[in-house]
């Protein structure tokens, strides 16, 4: 019928039609795979090898494009192991909860994000709770953090303190009257990362993990400027670090002691905030009463206009500071300018820079840090230093 109905002229529709209605196959030449060809088969292995590596960058958090959903979604192939473990019950589990949806279920990069968020969370704590339980036991109506809390007081006693803003200040304080050097420098993620990369982590992780860098004032890999931070770090007076406990945080800075051989119980050591807390606690003020203050970074002469309408004593500034590899040259214009007590705000060559113009001077140092732009704008304040 189909061969009389294309004989008769009739539209290719038609002719479609008139198959349909009839039962007919349409006839698959010989050479062809599937009716279709070699060349189609082979673009539609294409099209869905796309459909694949979208679903896996979607599933990565790698960008928004939300895959076509199939006809029927298969279900996983189950493991052939008969203890592995799965994220959560199955569908038909007694907690009635539905399976982890595949990476082509992940409709936006919200929602994978959410997915990745929910299982390293439970990865972090509630599964290593888990593998500390016996096999036919349970621990019920106890969070990882109910554990946590309770056994905390078991290592209580290896809590070692950080100085206070008030311990800081006097030190400074006396350092400033008996005419003696003294450094106070910060540690953040930018010195962190500086100072691990190529020792304790590879440089192409330390490049991803610090893409703002150069912006600190680093381009990695710097070995000269690694070394250099770690001899400024190993001889400064105080010592400014996180509290937090993240990766690129203390999870850097013990691991960078060690490498350089330093320990940290001989170290004079407060918060990597100091700086605001300084502020906050009226401190700062206090510091800058009645001492020339020399100012260095990038900001310098704008900090130096609003610290003079406080009754600041500006001795000098210098600006710009390009970075670590621009320390000869701040130190070099620093040699001409008397003062009491220097404040830096240049990155990463702050620690640097702090550590030399306290040795070589015999000053009184401050990283000031991003408190600089705080006080210009006016997000920071300060009392009158002459009220202090």
């Amino acid at each position: 019928m189909a061969h009389r109905a294309q004989k008769a002229g009739l539209s290719r529709k038609t002719r479609t039609a008139a198959r349909r209605a009839a039962g007919a196959k349409r006839p698959r030449p010989a050479g062809r795979r599937g009716g279709y060809g070699r060349y189609a088969s082979g673009k539609r292995r294409r099209i869905a090898g796309r459909g694949n590596a979208a679903a896996r960058r979607t599933a990565a958090g790698q960008g928004a494009y939300a895959p076509q959903p199939a006809k029927a979604a298969a279900p996983p192939p189950p493991s052939s192991s008969p203890n592995a473990a799965a994220p959560f019950p199955a569908a038909d589990s007694a907690a009635g909860l539905s399976p982890v949806p595949g990476p082509a279920e992940f409709a936006t990069r919200e929602e994978a994000y959410a997915a990745g968020y929910r299982e390293g969370l439970f990865a972090g704590g509630e599964a290593k709770l888990e593998r500390l339980i016996p096999r036919h036991m349970m621990l019920p109506e106890l969070t990882v953090d109910d554990v946590i809390a309770a056994g905390f007081h078991a290592v209580a006693g290896a809590l070692s303190p950080l100085l206070r803003a008030a311990d800081v200040f006097v030190a400074a304080e006396r350092a400033l009257s008996e005419g003696r050097p003294l450094s106070i420098v910060r540690l953040g993620d930018g010195e962190m990362l500086t100072l691990a990369h190529d020792t304790v982590l590879p440089v192409e992780e330390a490049m991803r993990w610090g893409a703002f860098l150069p912006y600190a004032g680093v381009q990695l890999p710097d070995p000269s400027a690694r070394e250099t931070l770690a001899a400024a770090v190993r001889a400064a007076g105080i010592i400014g670090i996180p509290q937090s406990r993240h990766p690129s945080y203390q999870g850097l800075l013990f691991p960078v002691f060690r490498h350089y051989g330093i320990d940290y119980r001989t170290l004079q050591l407060t918060t990597s905030t100091i700086n605001y807390e300084l502020n906050e606690e009226g401190y700062f003020a206090r510091l800058l009463k009645g001492r020339r203050v020399l100012l260095i970074g990038d900001k310098a002469f704008a900090l130096a206009k609003v610290l003079r309408l406080w009754g600041a004593d500006i001795a000098g500034s210098i600006a710009p500071v390009n970075g670590v590899g621009d320390v000869p040259r701040v130190m070099e214009l620093a040699r001409g300018i008397p003062f009491d007590l220097a404040l830096v705000a240049a990155g990463i060559a702050a620690v640097i820079l702090c550590e030399r113009l306290a040795r070589e001077h015999g000053k009184v140092t401050l990283d000031l840090g991003h408190l600089a732009n705080k006080l210009i704008s006016g997000e920071a304040v300060m009392p009158p230093i002459q009220e202090v």
